[in-house]
């Protein structure tokens, strides 16, 4: 049977980015103008005084350094606090899109192909710029493609959850070669004046070309040698925007509808279940992880990355073997391991063995074992 292939993978970046610095200095003025326009609720206990920031808090509680965004001014406004990104008219390409076809375009030239190669294409991230039409339907005719495209949400996890059901579609028939995009706009759903999330997040979009080893002409072919999903009903990532709101008038703007977690309960239960589905995967297929020559893990924090390397290989993993992109990215949802994947594997040679890993908000982790021919 051929194997099932990544042939070419693409990235776009946004050109705008923000350092911790400038975050911090944004978020400060917010905390100084907020202190001073509630000091009599303060001081009569009523309300708590909001307590300011800085990078060296932002970069040893994360790793992050930096986040490039879709639009650094609005979010860096003090009185605003959210990209200032104004409606586009149905007739133009919408934002995540335009992110889309940049990356899509990257991938499919390292994959040598073309639109009519194409047959399905899969949009997987975490926030969708709208319900319907699907973005992938409306990608699909950007680039020209032909078949059928279909949206699809698994938080961090949706690339790798893409993956699977890009190789299956290959597998059974039903698409010849898939195109997979990851635009997230991370920052339209970040709550920028919270101090504890407020550094997490940055703007990306990642593409990835899926395709049977018969056809695939690519200089470079990452053959799948398995993917495993898992899925844990967990409240302590969340987010609960979505067209019930209006149905609510109360809860209209409450902080519950951005992005929320409990970051200390997530480390201590995420991690362990990462690195356990990782070890039975690898145990599955008859490999050592000391064979494993790179983990592309999911980028949300260095300490969780460090400590899920540490458990599979049973020895703290070197900055090759476990890159991170999380200093200059931050947290991008879905497209971080995939970014990781893009940047560190210049290195491989047939034959060796990686992982790509995500896991996130449901709980949900996805672990992908590649094998370059």
């Amino acid at each position: 049977m051929a194997a099932i292939v990544i042939s070419g993978t693409g990235l776009y970046t946004p050109s705008q980015s923000i350092s911790n610095e400038e975050l911090v200095a944004s978020f400060n003025a917010y905390v100084e103008l907020y202190n001073s326009e509630n000091t009599q609720q303060i001081e009569a206990g009523e309300l708590e005084a909001l307590q300011p920031s800085s990078a060296e808090f932002i970069e040893k509680a994360s790793g992050i350094k930096a986040r490039y965004v879709v639009d650094k001014e609005g979010v860096l406004d003090p009185h605003r606090m959210v990209p200032n990104l104004p409606d586009r008219p149905n007739e133009a390409q919408s934002i995540q899109c335009e992110m889309a076809v940049a990356a899509a375009q990257e991938a499919m030239a390292q994959a040598n192909k073309s639109a009519a190669d194409i047959d399905a294409v899969i949009v997987a991230a975490s926030n969708m710029q709208r319900p319907y039409p699907a973005m992938a339907v409306e990608i699909q005719d950007a680039l020209g493609i032909k078949g059928f495209g279909f949206d699809m949400n698994v938080a961090c996890s949706s690339a790798t959850f893409g993956i699977q059901q890009a190789r299956d579609a290959v597998l059974t028939g039903s698409a010849r070669c898939v195109l997979i995009l990851n635009p997230e706009i991370c920052s339209g759903h970040l709550n920028f004046r919270d101090r504890d999330s407020h550094f997490i997040f940055g703007d990306v979009c990642t593409a990835i070309v899926i395709e049977s080893s018969e056809t695939a002409t690519a200089d470079e072919l990452y053959e799948i040698v398995d993917s495993k999903l898992q899925t844990i009903y967990s409240n302590n990532i969340r987010n609960n925007f979505g067209f019930l709101n209006r149905c609510d008038i109360s809860g209209v703007g409450s902080p519950d509808k951005l992005f929320v977690q409990e970051g200390r309960k997530v480390f201590k239960e995420v991690c362990p279940e990462v690195a356990k589905q990782i070890s039975e995967q690898l145990e599955k297929l008859s490999i050592s992880p000391q064979s494993l020559k790179r983990m592309w893990l999911h980028q949300a924090n260095l300490s969780m990355n460090q400590l899920i390397a540490k458990r599979v290989l049973g020895r703290d993993a070197s900055a090759e073997e476990a890159p991170t992109i999380l200093n200059e990215y931050a947290n991008t949802s879905s497209a971080g391991s995939v970014i990781a994947f893009h940047k560190h594997r210049d290195d491989f040679l047939a034959g060796d063995l990686g992982v790509l890993c995500s896991f996130g908000a449901g709980y949900s982790i996805g672990s992908v074992v590649l094998r370059r021919l």
